[in-house]
């Protein structure tokens, strides 16, 4: 059951009114004239229930049902009813709905063909470019994927909250690669196409070399220890665990990793078993990106020298 009707009791009188109250039960509180039709409710039976308070206009064409505050998914719904066929929640509206950002627009926002009129109070998007593939269902709602709604919130959100965003559905694991790469194939000029391009590009693909090169300048530019690299450590039940980086003295671990090492959730199951196995056999581990190395080394030093601050004091025999 999608929504919560608290006042349906003007419904319970006739087969058609509990048919409604069912209705409405499932869809937020919210039903549109075409269903009150389709249950057997005319003009004139619409009209009156609207007199006596059983109805309330949301829309034009769409109603609540009985005397409840509507919730924020009732009046997403609301909207997309509003806009006719194939119209969908989509943008910041969304984005929220699929739980990628906290925040939503002033107004409902709803994508539909360039044919449909718009509605008051709602923020109505005309498309060319919505294919069936980029639409779908999700607690009941009409919505873009979470790929389309990523490309539409690239066009005009903040950098920032695009970026907010895509970690979001890393963390609930509702990123799939593939699919936003579909949608860029199919995005025919969308104005979010060029930034969402960027925004998901991975980090370089640096050789083991290459990221020694940088710890190390990095240690000797901030006074850190040299640590080992890629040295193999010995934890309980999972010999040979090999590190990126190293520091002895303080049992202190660095992983480094990048965007495109977790794009499967293997990848990102795998690093999380290794941290746990090394952190069970007292090391401490810290983990890094690349971007962090290359872009705020100070940072990635600041920490690191905290890191072994800790452990030194844990151990006072030991020495840098």
């Amino acid at each position: 059951m999608c929504g919560q009707i608290h006042r349906i009791d003007e419904f319970d009188r006739t087969p058609p009114d509990r048919a409604v109250a069912e209705l409405a039960a499932g869809q937020w509180g919210v039903v549109s004239r075409a269903q009150l039709g389709r249950v057997g409710l005319g003009r004139g039976a619409i009209d009156g229930r609207l007199r006596t308070g059983a109805l309330r206009r949301v829309h034009h064409g769409v109603y609540a049902v009985g005397g409840a505050v509507l919730p924020r998914e009732g009046r997403w719904l609301a909207a997309v009813l509003a806009c006719g066929d194939n119209a969908v929640l989509s943008h910041l509206s969304a984005a929220v709905h699929w739980g990628l950002l906290q925040y939503d627009a002033r107004h409902p926002e709803v994508t539909a063909p360039t044919s449909r009129e718009g509605a008051s109070g709602i923020r109505l998007h005309r498309s060319r470019s919505l294919d069936a593939r980029d639409i779908t269902r999700h607690e009941g709602i009409p919505v873009t994927t979470v790929a389309r709604t990523l490309l539409d919130i690239a066009a005009g959100a903040p950098e920032h909250h695009l970026e907010r965003a895509l970690a979001q559905a890393e963390r609930l694991r509702v990123y799939d690669h593939t699919a936003i790469q579909d949608v860029l194939a199919r995005a025919n000029g969308h104005r979010g196409a060029k930034r969402l391009t960027k925004a998901i590009a991975g980090d370089p693909q640096w050789t083991r070399s290459e990221l020694e090169n940088r710890m190390r300048k990095l240690a000797s530019r901030y006074g850190l220890p040299r640590p080992l690299s890629n040295h193999t450590l010995d934890a309980p039940d999972h010999p040979g665990l090999e590190a990126d980086f190293y520091f002895p003295a303080h049992n202190l671990v660095v992983e480094t990793d990048g965007w495109q090492e977790h794009r499967t959730r293997r990848a990102f199951e795998d690093d999380r078993a290794k941290d746990a196995a090394l952190t069970a056999a007292g090391y401490t581990v810290m983990r890094f990106t690349w971007r962090q190395l290359r872009d705020d080394p100070r940072t990635v030093a600041e920490r690191i020298t905290a890191g072994c601050s800790r452990a030194f004091a844990s151990a006072p025999a030991r020495a840098w």
